[in-house]
């Protein structure tokens, strides 16, 4: 199997593989990526390089992604040359292209915030109209390329959200969304199988901080009706994507519904906790699935978990530290050093929700996280 990026998801991926029984062949832009530690083999270029994405597609059966940084046009057409994609270029395009997504997930009648969509000039007019009705001013989104909060600006009044509007459609559409009330933030991971087999994993609240998930908390603070809810949305939402392979949903939870905010066709940083608090991991489950092979149940096998994010701080902490902390399981993403960067997480499993995530933390502190508890 090949994979497109090598980064620490496609790593996480190479941790399981064997025990799925797949071989894996990373793309990777550099001998020094996260994944190639872990890889079988590696093809070297970049996600956007037609003679990489060639090659790596003819070495292995089927072709897999850890991001969602590629070009859909190139991949469409190397799939009609005989490349096999899983996901296909198809359902990607709903988390490659958030215009695609919102526009026809908002015509097959799927909960969205209230939302526009600047394509061109020509739509400013009509912009400046739908505004006007707005409580405050919107939040502004790039259509494609962001992700952990690259691409979203929070402008402070309409004019201002006009103008970055303005600013923002010289790169491409933009989405221009109201801003919601918002109680909290879960997160619903599902996989789909070759045969339209649909799973889902335990809902889990996910907190931000500046734009980032910085923690993971299983299990989902809401209630069965909500939960059963997102349960619901995440299976229709994978099948009329066409998905196979694992996909996260994130959801806003507002007083009034709950509301589609994104989707990854990939493993999902919101679904790290399942390598060790469910029967079968996400990563292990994607592969699964897009190799063809039949689904791992999905059942959490602890009581809680709690999951933080390392990202480095300006000076580095101790993994030795980290490690030491009673009760937690660390996963260096073996990168370098680097202020700003995802170096890896901890998860901590059990019964005490509390206790729990003061161990987390502590073991994402001494490693050397510059996230902060929200």
């Amino acid at each position: 199997m090949g994979v497109v990026g090598a980064g620490q998801l496609a790593r996480m991926m190479g941790d399981e593989a064997h025990d799925v029984g797949v071989e894996l062949t990373v793309l990777a832009t550099s001998a020094q990526d996260s994944a190639v530690e872990t890889a079988d083999h590696v093809v070297l270029g970049n996600a956007d390089d037609e003679a990489a994405l060639w090659q790596l597609s003819r070495v292995t059966d089927v072709v897999t992604f850890d991001h969602e940084l590629v070009d859909l046009e190139l991949l469409e057409a190397l799939a009609a040359r005989g490349a096999v994609f899983r996901p296909s270029p198809a359902a990607l395009r709903f988390s490659v292209d958030k215009s695609v997504q919102r526009s026809e997930f908002s015509a097959a009648g799927f909960p969205l915030p209230r939302h526009f969509i600047l394509r061109s000039d020509d739509d400013l007019v009509g912009l400046e109209v739908w505004i006007r009705d707005l409580a405050t001013a919107p939040v502004l989104k790039a259509a494609r390329g962001g992700y952990d909060g690259r691409g979203v600006l929070f402008p402070s009044s309409k004019p201002e959200a006009l103008t970055l509007a303005r600013e923002m459609l010289k790169s491409g559409h933009v989405v221009v969304e109201e801003r919601v009330t918002l109680l909290s933030e879960v997160a619903q991971v599902v996989v789909r199988s070759i045969d339209g087999d649909v799973l889902t994993y335990p809902l889990v609240t996910t907190v931000q901080s500046d734009a980032m998930c910085v923690e993971v908390d299983f299990p989902a603070d809401v209630d069965e009706p909500l939960r059963s809810r997102a349960r619901e949305l995440g299976t229709a939402l994978a099948h009329h994507v066409g998905l196979v392979g694992v996909m996260a949903v994130e959801y806003f939870v507002t007083p009034d519904a709950l509301l589609i905010n994104e989707l990854a066709l990939r493993p999902h940083n919101s679904g790290h906790w399942t390598i060790e608090g469910a029967t079968t991991s996400q990563f292990a489950n994607h592969l699964l699935a897009v190799s063809g092979q039949g689904l791992g149940p999905t059942d959490a096998t602890c009581t809680a978990a709690v999951m933080v994010n390392v990202v480095g701080a300006a000076t580095p902490g101790s993994l030795e530290d980290a490690r030491h902390v009673e009760g937690v399981h660390v996963h260096d993403y073996g990168k370098d050093w680097r202020s700003g960067r995802k170096l890896g997480h901890v998860t901590a499993v059990g019964d005490d929700p509390d206790a729990l995530h003061v161990r987390a933390w502590n073991s994402a502190r001494a490693y050397g996280t510059t996230t902060q508890e929200a």
